[in-house]
């Protein structure tokens, strides 16, 4: 005879809930197992003398939930290959939020163990009737355990099962406050559809771990919300703005637009968003990022328009990239430091080019650097990239010396007034200049801007000082001024 597990649903509640087909199975039964006697269809088993054995000591011998149900099928997967037949019973529905079902089904067929599954009434029967919601208006159901802010769908009604505790309420709770306000709304629901023992009610959401009375048949409801604010919140709304945006029934001026039209938008801003970053404002970088996201969601939907790519197929992208290039992260390697991190990303770029196709030892070793880049910033590129094969000085001294020859070069060509040979040496100055930069691990750009920074502050400050005197720059000379400047560099 082949060894049988049957698993039984009990219902959300009393034993008004339970199905007749269900109650005779566990009446024939010889060997009754429960997940936990703490459910009110026990009193039915005590009131008819059925015997059983509970799983709930396990709970207080786990460290977590997931050890308890490997440890709850392993018990059943022993016990009914040497009693041949038991009966497994579990609260609510057995194919809803019952991890020890789930896993009596992956591994029952590998064990011999034939496994068969009744129904019964699951809490989400009672949520639907008590809570007063159609599911077919859109829904989803969450286990509290695993909640993310990402799984947060504020259009749809959202049950979230498996609130055993305070503890658990309070992770809830700061979860849900990375996407709702400290005062949304939400309900909680206590055994429902138990006579004299349902409890429903709704609080802010600051408070829901505030509230006593959590236990194995509690959970909490988020009804569905047409609220803009929380769409407004979404990547998705975002992506079907733009769509409108760019439909006949759109702008007039985003439907024009192509690819090159709106080129230098991108650059803009990326520029306002790195002025924001250098000035250290917050409310700054929240304005300016989104212009560069938006950015990026307009090319994108150019190109979705004429189903090259949408940009889902950007972010998908961009996720496997970043997977793929931190093996030390979200792999089997191991970076103890920032530069092994650095090496990792380094051999993965170049296991990207293989997989491509493209040979890295066929390739210029100055390869990979936008041509479009600001000056500046492709000099030090390009110095780093061929610093990486050796091309490269041993210490700083020779860098320093490649200035002063650059600089007397200039000297000389300024002497000459050639304004083409002016222009090169002055160029030859100023690479000579990042590759110092580097020398010292600054980053050139950014030297730079707050060198700009530092000069916009104290001109500012000679001309806040001729506005206290009544005087314009025409009614002033250059002696003062420096005055005005040498002034500034003392100030804090």
């Amino acid at each position: 005879m082949q060894p049988t597990i049957t698993v039984v649903g009990l219902g959300s509640g009393d034993e008004n809930q339970l199905t007749l087909g269900v109650w005779r199975k566990l009446q024939e039964a010889e060997h009754r197992y429960v997940r936990t006697d703490k459910h009110p269809m026990m009193r039915l088993f005590s009131d008819n003398e059925l015997a059983y054995e509970t799983f709930d000591s396990l709970y207080e011998q786990m460290d977590s939930f997931p050890d308890v149900y490997e440890a709850i099928a392993s018990s059943l997967i022993e016990q009914a290959a040497a009693k041949k037949a038991l009966i497994y019973a579990v609260p609510g529905h057995p194919m809803v939020a019952e991890r020890s079902v789930q896993l009596l089904r992956e591994r029952c067929p590998e064990a011999g163990i034939d496994l068969h599954i009744l129904g019964g009434e699951s809490f989400l029967d009672q949520a639907f009737t008590r809570l007063g919601f159609d599911p077919i208006e859109g829904f989803q159901l969450l286990d509290a355990a695993e909640l993310k802010p990402s799984l947060i769908r504020t259009e749809l009604h959202t049950v979230i099962g498996q609130v055993y505790d305070e503890f658990t309420a309070s992770d809830v709770k700061l979860t849900l406050m990375e996407l709702l306000p400290d005062d949304y709304p939400v309900t909680i629901g206590h055994a429902l559809g138990v006579p004299g023992e349902e409890k429903i009610l709704t609080v802010p959401l600051y408070e829901l771990d505030r509230t006593p009375g959590y236990g194995n048949l509690s959970l909490i409801w988020l009804p569905r919300s047409t609220d803009e604010r929380l769409r407004n919140r979404t990547f998705e709304r975002l992506h079907e703005i733009v769509a409108i945006l760019r439909s006949p029934e759109g702008c007039p001026w985003d439907m024009e637009q192509t690819h090159q039209s709106i080129r230098k938008n991108f650059i803009e801003e990326t520029y306002e968003a790195i002025e924001a970053l250098d000035n250290d404002d917050p409310d700054g970088m929240r304005e300016e990022f989104g212009d560069v996201i938006l950015q990026v969601m307009l090319h994108s939907q150019m190109e979705e328009e004429v189903g090259t790519f949408s940009v889902y197929d950007v972010i998908q992208s961009l996720n496997e990239k970043l997977l793929f290039r931190h093996p030390h992260v979200f792999g089997d390697s191991a970076a103890g430091d920032a530069q092994e991190a650095l090496e990792n990303w380094e051999q993965m770029k170049a296991e990207e080019k293989r997989r491509k196709g493209i040979d890295p030892s066929q390739a210029s070793q100055l390869d990979g650097i936008p041509p479009d880049l600001p000056a500046l910033m492709k000099a030090y590129k390009l110095q780093k990239k061929a610093a990486k094969v050796g091309f490269d000085w041993n210490e700083i001294g020779p860098v320093l010396d490649k200035i002063e020859e650059e600089l007397g070069e200039l000297r000389e060509a300024i002497a000459h007034q050639d304004a083409e040979e002016q222009a090169g040496e002055l160029g030859d100055l100023l690479f000579a200049a990042v590759n110092a930069a580097r020398f010292i691990q600054a980053d050139p750009e950014e030297a730079l801007a707050r060198t700009n920074m530092k000069f916009k502050k104290r001109f500012s400050y000679i001309e806040e000082q001729l506005r206290i005197s009544g005087r314009s720059f025409d009614q002033t000379d250059l002696t003062e001024m420096d005055r005005y400047w040498e002034e500034a560099k003392r100030l804090p």
